[in-house]
């Protein structure tokens, strides 16, 4: 039973340690219209993730968020697609808050993964390059009253992305 403890210890740390490995390519683009942003520069890995959306967002319009990952290495490097905005909403890895701290409801699919994760599930960044992403979030989160929403990455962990701060935004009535 011990052993079976150790073993099984062993391969979720492998499974978590793999999917933060750095390698491969990809591309970027770019959109000058959102204006609230996070970046955590993990200079060290070579790669840091950056996101952003719209100030004020009016009910009706999409809640798009825009994930970016940005690689200032030397070489390519890869990160795990698993919960970030690279895949559809089938994991919950952001926190939706309103301003009074109320977590809004994740209405996505949540999906068991095989460990470890594949080779199609990472992504490549080129050397000095980057690769982009949008979401609309209503889409997996029940945003519907006007208010002003906080946003946190937590995806971390499988990702092996990091995205220091948080963002927000007002959402408005008609």
């Amino acid at each position: 039973m011990k052993n079976l403890s150790i073993l099984t210890s062993t391969l979720i740390v492998l499974a978590f340690s793999s999917c933060g490995m750095n390698n491969n390519t990809a591309k970027n683009s770019a959109d000058t219209t959102l204006t609230t942003v996070a970046v955590d520069s993990t200079a060290e890995k070579g790669l840091f993730a950056k996101m952003s959306v719209k100030d004020t967002i009016k009910a009706g319009e999409l809640v798009e968020l825009k994930f970016t990952v940005y690689n200032h290495a030397d070489t390519a490097q890869r990160f795990c697609k698993w919960h970030t905005p690279f895949e559809p909403f089938i994991s919950k890895y952001l926190d939706v808050k309103s301003a009074s701290g109320e977590e809004v409801n994740y209405k996505g699919a949540m999906a068991k993964r095989m460990m470890p994760p594949p080779a199609s599930s990472y992504l490549s960044v080129n050397s000095k390059d980057s690769v982009s992403t949008k979401v609309d979030l209503l889409k997996g989160y029940d945003i519907a009253k006007p208010g002003q929403y906080t946003i946190t990455y937590v995806g971390q962990n499988m990702s092996g992305l990091v995205v220091k701060d948080s963002i927000s935004f007002v959402y408005l009535k008609k």
